[in-house]
């Protein structure tokens, strides 16, 4: 099941990348620029087949795919025939179309996705179970009754958590605590905070079948008062939404992957010290990953003990998020992304209004040779980082239980 999860991630993978291409194609096409070559992967050509001015095939390695637009940069050879056709000789606004439909291509899959599980499957509410079955079990004791109320990720610098010292997992269900015989979550909360910190409580627990006797001592947290570092197996209940509801989904789900997208990408170079030690899971690491951890996301859910709609939803809204960062990351104006190209297109437009308005020529199109050195050295950032978080997620992977 968790090979079943890579296989349909990679497929969404690739499906996700040619999509972005088709974009590119399907709006150049439309304004009569040249396409000369559609391809699935990258490598020696396996087989393809030519229809009009077109080659479409299949490469060696499926890790994405492109498409060939005649004449994309100033400095590109074109034959002297095809010069009429090539994207450079386009008008601004067709170029920015061309360029812009890769992203918008994403936001629309998304969009769908996104729209479908709301409308099929319905939208998941998360509530605690009232069983004494543990579905948290907080390796450290926090700084704060803030840190509590806030979620933060817990560092390795804090204590360990009474939990995590009495060697409780996640999966065990509670059976008495400090002696006393406990059947719901209700009741197990009730003794607990009978106890006060510092005092030592036996408690026994069901685990894979067998009775396990443990022992602890609740932590003190600064004005919250005893802390144990448990939390019961969340419920998720899915009710489906009526098609404007499912409409407003979409937005609400744009705006929270966009600002955790953002937010994400602003503690990157904090989390880089972090990728690799044995404590990532519960750093500022653990919130970033490469493809390679969204597919080991996938691979845990699909193999893990849940309903049906848990893993579907699941899965079509990580590709729907995946999608939407894609679509945002290939905006910013930076060379070699869409967005740099956007971003030259707009100012050879400044420039040649500025110039009709002085009766001056029109300075014609940027000189991409200049911007090669910028476009090398984002790309050698981007390429760096990408590594990075590969290898974490193979070396080092964010347990995801």
């Amino acid at each position: 099941m968790d090979a079943l999860g890579w296989l349909i991630f990679l497929v969404a993978l690739l499906l996700s990348v040619m999509l972005h291409e088709t974009g590119h194609f399907v709006a150049a096409k439309r304004f009569g620029m040249k396409c000369t070559r559609y391809f699935v992967g990258f490598g020696p050509t396996l087989w393809s087949f030519t229809r009009g001015e077109t080659e479409y095939g299949i490469k060696a390695f499926p890790i994405g795919g492109f498409v060939k637009i005649v004449g994309m940069t100033s400095i590109d050879e074109v034959d002297e025939e095809d010069e009429p056709r090539s994207f450079r000789q386009a008008p601004g606004w067709q170029r920015l179309i061309v360029l812009a439909a890769g992203s918008f291509m994403h936001f629309l899959l998304a969009a769908v996705l996104i729209f479908g599980v709301a409308l099929a499957i319905g939208v998941g509410d998360v509530t605690s179970s009232n069983t004494t079955q543990l579905g948290t079990v907080s390796p450290y004791v926090p700084a704060n009754e803030q840190a509590i109320l806030s979620g933060a990720s817990c560092t390795a610098g804090e204590a360990e958590s009474p939990a995590a010292r009495a060697g409780l997992k996640v999966g065990d269900q509670v059976t008495s605590f400090d002696g006393v015989a406990v059947s719901n979550w209700t009741q197990l909360d009730h003794e607990i905070l009978k106890v006060k910190p510092g005092v030592p409580v036996t408690l026994t627990v069901l685990r894979d079948g067998h009775s396990l006797t443990l022992n602890t001592a609740l932590a003190e947290v600064k004005g919250h008062g005893s802390f144990f570092g448990i939390a019961p197996m969340a419920l998720t209940v899915f009710q489906r939404q009526n098609p404007i509801d499912a409409i407003k989904y979409i937005g609400t789900g744009f705006s929270v992957v966009v600002t955790g997208s953002a937010q994400a990408i602003g503690h990157l170079p904090a989390a880089v010290p972090s990728l690799f030690a044995a404590d990532r899971s519960c750093s500022a690491a653990g919130n970033v990953g490469s493809v390679v951890g969204a597919a080991q996301a996938t691979g845990a859910t699909v193999a893990a003990n849940e309903g049906w709609r848990q893993k579907v939803s699941f899965v079509l809204l990580l590709i729907a998020s995946l999608n939407i960062f894609w679509g945002v990351l290939n905006l910013l104006p930076l060379l070699p992304l869409d967005g740099g190209h956007i971003a030259i297109v707009i100012w050879e437009r400044i420039r040649a209004w500025f110039a009709r308005r002085r009766h001056r020529p029109d300075p014609g199109l940027v000189d991409y040779s200049k911007a090669a050195p910028a476009m090398l050295s984002v790309f050698a950032v981007i390429a760096v980082f990408s590594l990075l978080l590969v290898f974490a997620d193979i070396f080092n992977p964010v347990n995801y239980g």
